[in-house]
């Protein structure tokens, strides 16, 4: 019952912070650290960016229908960020480094802790919002 309620009150705005969030943070990184977005950085803010306005109006009016339109590119989004932890920190695709543009994916213009980079970021922020918008759905789908 906790769970329920906690998701049904707070899932939609965590989620549209998160997302708000991981938004500024990559204009911040691209518009003030200079750091040139390779295209897998593009192809993920393309999902998440959409989101920082669609969830803020879905949780200023409690809509939990919008978790079927916004989940579907959330996971596009979550994948493409899984294949680019990969290709940055493995050598399983090592073809694809250089597929990227001008800019190489593997760059890593952050290392924070070691491990943390723009990335896995990205990856951190998908997770999140879209383990939230099932929540959310699971919440609303047991409260009618």
């Amino acid at each position: 019952m906790r769970f329920k309620t906690f998701m049904l009150e707070h899932g939609l705005p965590l989620a549209w912070a998160i997302s708000l969030t991981a938004t500024l943070g990559s204009l911040y990184f691209s518009e003030v650290m200079g750091y040139i977005p390779c295209n897998l950085c593009w192809y993920q803010r393309i999902t998440m960016y959409p989101m920082a306005i669609l969830l803020g109006i879905a949780a200023v009016r409690k809509d939990y229908g919008i978790v079927k339109y916004a989940l579907p590119p959330l996971l596009i989004g979550l994948s493409i960020s899984i294949y680019h932890n990969l290709m940055e920190k493995t050598d399983w695709f090592d073809g694809g480094r250089h597929a990227c543009g001008l800019v190489p994916c593997d760059a890593e213009y952050i290392n924070w802790f070691g491990f943390v980079t723009i990335p896995f970021l990205s990856l951190t922020a998908h997770v999140l919002v879209a383990l939230l918008l099932i929540g959310v759905s699971r919440a609303a789908r047991t409260a009618r």
